[in-house]
């Protein structure tokens, strides 16, 4: 559902066509279903993700794993910055900074990302991650990432 943002604007039909092209993508990678990652809302250059807790994703004390919290910031920071660009262009992680405030000890974890300057060549997203327990959030990671956008025909995808 698209929402508005105070500082991205993006014409309807463009938000529209981007968030359809998303969803189709992020059904299709592999390593986004063997996390389990969903995603939970779209809106122009904001986006939610998130995964529910299963042994597999928790270190040795049974909280969430720090990786998992990096992932869903890689994950909803990019994807937030492709809800922006224009047809042709893509994304790519360039940098992230990441905070680890307190453990992710809940039955869920999530990722609230949005941009806060979008651009031609880089778009910075400022994301933060809170567990879910029993309907209750706590605010577990924040972060800042810097999102490289590129023109999608230059990709060179290696195969094999």
């Amino acid at each position: 559902m698209a929402k508005d943002h105070p500082i991205v604007s993006i014409p309807p039909e463009l938000f529209a066509a981007n968030a359809k092209s998303i969803r189709a993508r992020i059904a299709e990678i592999a390593f986004c279903k063997l996390i389990g990652s969903e995603l939970d809302e779209l809106g122009p250059g904001t986006c939610t993700a998130s995964v529910a807790r299963r042994p597999e994703l928790l270190q040795y004390l049974g909280m969430f794993h720090g990786g998992v919290t990096a992932y869903l910031i890689d994950h909803a920071t990019t994807v937030a910055a492709a809800t922006i660009v224009r047809p042709g262009q893509a994304v790519l992680t360039a940098e992230y900074k990441l905070n680890l405030l307190t453990p992710a000890t809940g039955e869920r974890l999530l990722c609230r990302a949005r941009v806060i300057k979008p651009g031609n060549k880089m778009i910075v997203v400022a994301a933060d991650v809170f567990s879910l327990a029993d309907g209750v959030e706590k605010h577990t990671a924040a972060a800042l990432a810097t999102i490289a956008v590129v023109e999608a025909e230059k990709l060179s995808v290696a195969t094999g």
